[in-house]
């Protein structure tokens, strides 16, 4: 994500001041390795930071009036997002339509070994997946990082 370009459209919601000044700070800090270490950030939103996920609904809401336009059912949180489509070839087919969209016209870059399309059943959405009879459950990757962390405190008393 481009800082100036993440700026300019926030100028346009909040104008200007100190607020897009300290938006702009915490956008170009930087962020510290396990090392200690620093590291610059020129492009991109610090991960896990509080207003990550607010920065990313405002650069991507023009996806979502995008999608709501073409008429399908999606859902979105923050820069994760599912789009529901009928048949293998509608979700290659959205695939490739969307991430021009997003390369294009918002001007961000795309993860792909991150993208793909298939069944839901066979799809993570924010640490979950939805059987074929519709029953959410977790995904055994955010089941192996609850257990670790509840053992972790466990561990620590010990």
């Amino acid at each position: 994500m481009n800082h100036d370009r993440l700026l300019t459209q926030l100028r346009g919601k909040i104008g200007g001041g100190k607020l897009l000044r300290l938006i702009g700070r915490y956008l170009r800090a930087g962020v510290e390795l396990p090392d200690g270490s620093r590291e610059a950030t020129p492009l991109g939103v610090p991960q896990g930071g509080p207003l990550s996920p607010l920065l990313a609904n405002i650069v991507l809401d023009p996806l979502d009036k995008e999608l709501e336009r073409r008429g399908h059912h999606f859902a979105r949180y923050a820069d994760d997002f599912i789009i529901l489509v009928k048949s293998a070839k509608a979700a290659d087919r959205v695939m490739g339509s969307v991430m021009r969209y997003v390369e294009k016209t918002l001007g961000l870059t795309v993860n792909r070994t991150k993208s793909k399309s298939g069944k839901l059943a066979e799809s993570t959405f924010l640490g979950f997946q939805i059987s074929a009879r519709g029953k959410v459950k977790w995904s055994a990757k955010a089941l192996d990082r609850f257990k670790q962390r509840v053992r972790e405190p466990e561990r620590q008393r010990r």
